[in-house]
């Protein structure tokens, strides 16, 4: 769908932030420990439910922490149901992405400035947590660890704000990926090289100047 096909009441639709994100947890003492006296979140709901939805659903607690700015990071707590092996495994991993389809799901808190980072990762170490160095990437410096569970929790702070500039050449970047990914899955071949996207962006941009150029 192109943007003048979209109807006006949807372009008027607008996200307000955040609200919470959310995890289940098998944990429930650690977990709690962890948010309300080491990373120092307010607790500010609990629900307590029966299992809703199919008869295997089990009763639970879905509780809320209070991460700022009116957003919360929340998880459940399934009363008798067995944690899968897989996540079993995860608790005491050192803040390193070494699964990355595990880890790209994960919580960043931002913060205003690079003696708050540094505040944090002192605060963090202080009270036994694992953090990792402070990592530059483009336009964000972050710390990473890992929650009770071996969840990945990042804090972040902005390098620079995001200008137009920035969107113009995420979308340039994914037209690319997109139009390769296209091509990969139509002839069973694999993407898997970052080059062959930099290397359609360079050739698309390179066939807009021309065309700017001749009109």
């Amino acid at each position: 769908m192109k943007l003048n096909d979209i109807p006006a009441a949807d372009l008027a639709l607008q996200l307000h932030g955040v609200d919470h994100t959310a995890r289940p947890t098998w944990r429930l003492r650690q977990t709690v420990e962890f948010y309300r006296d080491i990373l120092g979140l307010p607790l500010i709901h609990t629900i307590s439910a029966r299992g809703w939805g199919p008869a295997t659903h089990p009763d639970f607690l879905h509780f809320f922490f209070d991460s700022g700015h009116g957003s919360t990071i929340a998880f459940f707590y399934y009363l008798g149901s067995e944690e899968p092996a897989s996540l079993a495994q995860r608790p005491g991993r050192a803040p390193l992405p070494d699964d990355h389809v595990f880890d790209a799901t994960h919580t960043a808190w931002l913060v205003d400035s690079p003696e708050a980072l540094r505040a944090w990762k002192m605060r963090l170490e202080a009270r036994g947590v694992e953090v990792s160095s402070e990592t530059a990437h483009e336009v964000i410096e972050s710390i990473y660890f890992r929650d009770p569970n071996g969840y990945f929790i990042e804090i972040t702070r902005k390098l620079r704000a995001l200008e137009g500039i920035d969107a113009r050449d995420a979308l340039a970047t994914l037209e690319a990926a997109m139009e390769i990914e296209d091509e990969a899955r139509a002839g069973g071949a694999p993407f898997a090289c970052i080059d062959t996207v930099w290397q359609r962006k360079a050739q698309h941009l390179g066939q807009r100047l021309h065309g700017e150029r001749r009109s």
